[in-house]
């Protein structure tokens, strides 16, 4: 079964950009989510899949992705993600023998950076860049639905 071993971190400063391999410009939405599982459909670029992610366990998780068509994909952002549609760049980073990537958002989380690094196991020891901030992983405050539902609030507070 395919698992995602995923840890997650805030950035310190802007030297990660001098590291950077390559970029993926990423669009996404939420198609469903129930007690920590979720299904979502993105597109890389102008490939498209989509995800459905079991329950954490620790930094582990069950996660399967397929790619569908593009039309299928644009349908399921335009009409099953409640408008709540996600735009990134994704700039990838090797580091010390890992794939790290940092998630710059646009439109409503304009401004958050988030770095991730997917790990083969669990305990796997990581050598921290200098770039790399605090960890959040495991933070609910640093969950994309959490930081858009707190982004939407501080909206209407601000219209208010």
């Amino acid at each position: 079964m395919p698992k995602e071993i995923e840890r997650k971190f805030l950035i310190a400063n802007d030297d990660w950009r001098k590291a950077v391999t390559h970029r993926v410009q990423i669009r996404d939405g939420l198609v469903a989510a129930c007690e920590g599982r979720k299904i979502r459909v993105r597109f890389y670029d102008q490939r498209a899949t989509i995800t459905v992610k079991g329950r954490r366990n620790g930094l582990s998780r069950d996660e399967f992705e397929y790619d569908i068509p593009p039309a299928d994909a644009e349908a399921m952002l335009r009409d099953h993600c409640g408008g709540d549609v996600l735009e990134k760049t994704r700039h990838h980073i090797h580091h010390a023998g890992l794939d790290w990537v940092i998630d710059e958002y646009f439109g409503i989380l304009a401004g958050v950076l988030i770095a991730e690094v997917q790990l083969p196991f669990e305990d796997m020891p990581i050598q921290p860049p200098d770039w790399l901030g605090r960890e959040v992983t495991g933070d609910d405050r640093y969950r994309k639905i959490n930081m858009l539902i707190d982004r939407r609030n501080a909206l209407a507070a601000e219209s208010a």
